[in-house]
C-alpha cells in the first residue's frame, strides 16, 4: 500500500471515528447500595449468571460494532458463555466478604457487554469504554426468598487504547482483567462491603 493511501486511509478512519462517537457520551457505574446492616448476616452460597440468547453478538472488526456484546480477547465461540463466566467469576470474587450465616444467591442477567474490538484497542486515540450493564437479585438460598431486587447496575469505565494498551499488555493487563477487577469492586460496593465504586466521566464510546 502507497504511504498516500495509507495516509488517507488513516484520516478516513480518523473522520469516522469522530462521526461516531462526538465530543463524548456519559458513562458511569452506577446502583443502589445495600449497606453492610442490610448485608452482614450473608454468606454466598452461589452465584448465577444468565446473558440472554436475544442478546445481539457483533464479530465486526470496525471501531463501534452495534451489538448488545462485543467480546474478542477469548478465542472465537460463544460468545454469550465466555460473557458469563467473565461476569460470574468478577461477582464471586465481588462477594467473598459476606461473612455471616444466612446463605444466599446472587442471581443476574446481563443486560449489555460492550468491549473494545481490537482495531479499536489499536487507536492512538485516548478513547473506549468497557460498557457492562446487568440487572441483580439476592435469594436465599434455602428457600428462594427474593430478598432484594432485581436492580439494575452499571458498571462503565474508561478503556485504555494505542500506547497506554500496549503498555498495559506488555505487564500482563488484559481488558478481561480490567472489566472483572471493575464489576468486582461495584459488586463489593453495592453490598457494602468495600468501597464506593460509583462514578461518572465523560468519554468517546459506545
Amino acid at each position: 500500500m502507497s504511504i498516500s493511501r495509507r495516509i488517507a486511509l488513516t484520516g478516513l478512519a480518523s473522520l469516522l471515528l469522530t462521526a461516531c462517537v462526538g465530543g463524548g457520551a456519559n458513562f458511569k457505574t452506577e446502583y443502589d447500595p445495600l449497606g453492610p446492616d442490610a448485608t452482614r448476616a450473608w454468606r454466598l452460597a452461589e452465584v448465577r449468571v444468565s446473558v440472554p440468547n436475544s442478546l445481539t453478538v457483533s464479530e465486526a472488526e470496525t471501531l463501534l460494532p452495534n451489538a448488545d456484546i462485543v467480546w474478542r480477547e477469548d478465542p472465537a465461540g460463544d460468545r454469550h458463555a465466555q460473557v458469563a463466566t467473565i461476569m460470574k467469576n468478577a461477582i464471586t470474587q465481588g462477594a467473598q466478604g459476606l461473612r455471616g450465616s444466612r446463605r444466599v444467591i446472587i442471581d443476574v442477567t446481563v443486560t449489555r457487554f460492550h468491549a473494545l474490538t481490537f482495531r479499536a484497542e489499536q487507536s492512538e486515540a485516548d478513547w473506549g469504554v468497557h460498557n457492562i450493564r446487568f440487572t441483580a437479585r439476592v435469594l436465599d438460598a434455602s428457600t428462594g426468598e427474593v430478598l432484594v431486587g432485581p436492580v439494575d447496575i452499571r458498571a462503565e469505565l474508561p478503556a485504555l487504547s494505542g500506547k497506554a494498551m500496549r503498555e498495559a499488555r506488555a505487564k500482563g493487563q488484559t481488558q478481561k482483567k480490567m472489566i472483572t477487577a471493575h464489576v468486582a469492586r461495584t459488586i463489593a460496593g453495592w453490598l457494602g462491603i468495600g468501597p464506593d465504586n460509583r462514578n461518572d466521566f465523560s468519554r468517546q464510546g459506545n
